[in-house]
């Protein structure tokens, strides 16, 4: 039998219900900040916007699609992590009326907590440099860090250019992303709010914003390449099946 806590979440009659809108009322201020260190940036070193691109700088920011895809499915991530609590909230505006219990897992409550946390939570990401689709963006040490890190245990000098302590910051394309994530919930944070309560259960996150919304009418391509964990498990697989039927056929 599960326990069963409950909170009492109640309301002033003065205070409005709480909706989703806050994230937009801090938006404009996290876009002006991005768009002022980019102009300094330009005015010290007197660059054109085509120097920000991969050929000069090596850096290749996410596309809408893949901004989409890695969004959805990280909160599609954060809503499964929060799925086994079993916290009863209450609300209600006076002690006169009934309050109404609703379960957290089903609130609205949950849904602006995952809203709150997603987009800091991809400055965990690392940039996979030897990957070219959209799994560059992911957790975890680059392959290319990796050899460098062996290097240096190994007593050789390394110089990329970038002091060892700063190796694992937030690059500038995990950083941007972030500020991309941002703009994909203030823009379309009204759909998100209706797949949660009315579509979750039949359709995923991705098809239902990305596929059916906001790709639409536009490149589409990443949503149909699979995770690097999801690819390398299916070579595996793949290998292991051709050594059993080259056994098979040794026999």
């Amino acid at each position: 039998m599960k326990n069963t806590s409950t909170i009492h979440h109640a309301q002033s009659p003065l205070m409005p219900r709480p909706k989703l809108l806050w994230f937009k009322n801090m938006m404009p201020y996290r876009t002006l900040t991005w768009s002022i260190l980019l102009v300094v940036t330009c005015a010290l070193s007197s660059c054109s916007s085509d120097q920000f691109d991969e050929e000069n700088y090596g850096v290749k920011y996410a596309d809408e699609c893949e901004v989409c895809k890695i969004v959805s499915m990280e909160i599609t991530a954060l809503l499964a992590e929060s799925a086994h609590k079993h916290e009863v909230l209450e609300t209600g505006y006076s002690v006169e009326k009934s309050r109404t219990k609703t379960k957290y897992t089903q609130s609205e409550l949950r849904l602006l907590e995952t809203m709150e946390a997603v987009c800091e939570r991809l400055l965990t990401y690392s940039v996979h440099k030897e990957r070219q689709d959209w799994t560059r963006f992911a957790r975890g040490t680059s392959e290319t860090f990796r050899t460098l890190e062996g290097l240096v245990e190994k007593g050789v000098k390394v110089d990329i250019g970038i002091p060892q302590e700063l190796w694992h910051k937030p690059s500038a394309e995990v950083s941007y992303l972030r500020t991309q994530c941002e703009v994909l919930i203030e823009d379309h944070e009204d759909k998100i709010e209706t797949w949660y309560f009315k579509k979750q259960e039949s359709e995923s996150l991705e098809d239902y914003l990305c596929r059916q919304r906001v790709l639409k009418a536009k490149d589409r391509s990443c949503l149909d390449i699979l995770p690097a964990q999801v690819k390398d498990e299916s070579k595996a697989s793949r290998q292991k099946k051709k050594r059993k039927k080259e056994q098979k056929t040794e026999l």
